[in-house]
């Protein structure tokens, strides 16, 4: 059995018991990731989704955190005494695959939950934390949902303010 799954905008051909690296993903060394972008699985017949297929997922456990091989960038140009030189180390995930198969939890179980888990993130704005590296317009949905009044043309800094309570 094996599936092919999307993470990292690429897409893997995984079985059980694979260890592969795949883009960096945040999580610890020991930690149980799942991904839910399966493309296609195939036991005995291949199914295919469009473009992933409902209600199956893939269980892998993050076996390391590191970096890749380091690529040499060497920019230059002719006759003007240009020469740039720099390195590069792509950071990575390396995971084994525990399972793969259907999720337990059906697709309206899943909206249903994904619903419930907006409601209580607006109910709790005490766990919001925000940042100056967050987009305005979030910011302001942020504002809207603790019943905060501001102007759409304020800024950052004055929507922060206003939603930390310091004015």
């Amino acid at each position: 059995m094996y599936a092919i799954i999307k993470t990292g905008g690429k897409q893997y051909r995984v079985q059980k018991d694979d260890v592969f690296q795949v883009e960096k993903i945040n999580a610890k060394v020991g930690d149980e990731i799942t991904f839910d972008k399966v493309v296609a699985i195939c036991d005995d017949n291949l199914k295919v989704g469009k473009p992933y297929l409902d209600g199956y997922k893939v269980t892998a456990e993050v076996m390391e955190q590191g970096k890749g091989k380091k690529i040499i960038v060497f920019k230059y140009k002719a006759k003007k005494d240009y020469r740039k030189k720099n390195g590069h180390r792509q950071p990575y995930t390396a995971v084994k695959i525990l399972s793969i198969g259907l999720d337990n939890i059906s697709s309206e179980d899943k909206k249903a939950e994904i619903k419930t888990n907006k409601s209580e993130s607006a109910t709790a704005d005490n766990d919001v934390k925000v940042s100056m590296s967050m987009k305005k317009d979030e910011l302001l949905a942020i504002a809207e949902n603790a019943n905060i009044n501001i102007s759409k043309k304020a800024t950052k800094q004055e929507i922060i303010d206003a939603i930390n309570g310091t004015n």
